[in-house]
């Protein structure tokens, strides 16, 4: 069913690393480590400056997918997974887009469900990888019996 959408990419999108959007997002997580906040705690780290917090970029924007075709209801948010090759940190810019990467079918007690699997990159300025957030979307029989008609 959305087997034809794997390997298609999103445009890129540019984020800011804003200081403001760090300090709400710690406060809203309930994690005030001086890593994200304290300016001159940054300075004085390995990085010299402040970083995000891992799961920040929950809050970036990403471009949609243009082939790709999904309810806005009815879906599940299956896992989620980050992995970086460094720490966002506060003041970058990020260029991110979103790949999906594989679908796959599985029968259950409720039917066959759809599981789609989303890659959400960001890059630095030179075009370096800093992360990838790896998103499982369930589809239920419903929704998916909905999408194919």
């Amino acid at each position: 069913m959305l087997k034809n959408a794997i390997g298609k990419r999103s445009r890129v999108m540019k984020n800011t690393v804003e200081k403001g959007a760090v300090k709400k997002f710690a406060e809203a997580i309930d994690d005030l480590s001086p890593n994200y906040v304290d300016e001159e705690f940054g300075k004085q780290s390995r990085f010299g400056r402040n970083i995000a917090p891992p799961t920040f970029p929950v809050t970036f924007e990403f471009e949609a997918i243009d082939e790709l075709k999904l309810p806005s209801k009815g879906l599940i948010h299956g896992e989620q997974s980050f992995h970086y090759k460094r720490p966002l940190f506060v003041g970058e810019d990020v260029n991110c887009f979103a790949e999906v990467k594989d679908y796959y079918e599985k029968t259950g007690n409720f039917g066959k469900m759809g599981f789609l699997v989303i890659a959400r990159s960001g890059l630095d300025a030179n075009d370096d990888l800093i992360f990838t957030e790896e998103r499982v979307i369930i589809i239920n029989e419903e929704v998916r019996k909905g999408m194919l008609v």
